[in-house]
């Protein structure tokens, strides 16, 4: 049967659900203000994104990694105002077992059933709070296994996994290691970091069904739109980038409107090969750009009806 495409669920789906009904999947990735600064402006742009009818939208943290008060309310305005199902993420390194259980139940309580469990930057300097007790994302997602919604029902939890190796594992099979751990305390599915040649991906699946991993993984892809943008990436993430890319970024960097319109293309022919090869989920990080990946989207049109 041919695979199916879908950019549009009703409101208040566990992702895993969405996952499983074999079909394309395209979703966004938003971040959050600053405490107490430029909500309403956020909240323009989840209903822009919204408008693009992605799968889901995931919050990310706010500034500083830790999840604020606006990552919960821009995930209350995808799914409960504009019927988008939402990923809020949550980070655990920095916070106490008593905040994260009540931002457990604040989610809970805006019908917020999936999260992103992640350990999230340690502080500067490496001093945690005094009542910092999880050390790894997968202490979290034990956490949050443990946390039952109204009703008496689960949240559906989301982990971070790394095609080229995560920057503080020893190894890729440590990595893998880590990833089996995740799944053994709760973890339902996967999203990838960016990457920006599909074949260090396609290797990574790879090595994840060598080790019997079937978690279903959503494919991160970030379009570059300007060149500072992928200096900063790689100095955060070490991403390897292909000649072809550095060819891209050579050529059109100085030129804002050929790089922006280079770097869609990219992302969308990243997005037809991995969908020709059955890599059916792609995440998009918009960088809170809805006209970006409103372009990716149209790109695909014919691909995605």
């Amino acid at each position: 049967m041919e695979n199916q495409v879908l950019l549009l669920y009703s409101t208040n789906m566990k992702i895993i659900d969405i996952l499983n009904k074999r079909k394309v999947t395209i979703s966004c990735e938003l971040f959050p203000p600053k405490y107490g600064s430029g909500l309403a402006s956020a909240k323009a742009v989840v209903r822009e994104t919204a408008a693009l009818k992605p799968a889901f939208i995931s919050i990310t943290c706010g500034a500083g990694g830790g999840t604020s008060v606006n990552t919960a309310s821009l995930a209350d305005e995808s799914q409960n105002n504009c019927g988008i199902t939402a990923l809020a993420h949550l980070t655990c390194v920095a916070s106490g077992r008593e905040s994260i259980r009540g931002m457990l139940t604040q989610l809970a309580d805006l019908k917020i059933e999936n999260i992103l469990a992640l350990r999230g930057d340690i502080p500067e300097g490496g001093e945690l709070p005094k009542d910092a007790c999880f050390s790894h994302a997968s202490d979290l997602m034990r956490e949050i296994r443990e946390h039952s919604l109204p009703g008496g029902g689960n949240f559906c939890v989301g982990g971070a996994c790394y095609p080229e190796g995560h920057p503080e594992a020893e190894s890729i099979q440590k990595d893998i290691d880590s990833l089996k751990i995740k799944i053994e305390n709760g973890c339902d599915f996967f999203t990838t970091q960016m990457f920006f040649d599909n074949n260090i991906l396609y290797n990574f699946l790879y090595h994840l069904l060598k080790n019997k991993i079937d978690t279903p993984v959503i494919a991160g892809i970030m379009p570059v739109i300007n060149g500072k943008q992928i200096a900063r990436i790689c100095k955060i993430s070490g991403n390897v980038l292909p000649s072809r890319f550095k060819a891209i970024i050579d050529k059109f960097s100085s030129d804002p409107e050929s790089m922006c319109q280079a770097g869609i293309a990219y992302a969308t022919e990243q997005i037809i090969d991995l969908i020709a090869n059955d890599v059916n989920h792609i995440h998009i990080y918009t960088m809170n750009k809805p006209d970006i990946a409103g372009k990716i989207i149209s790109n695909l049109s014919s691909i995605l009806k």
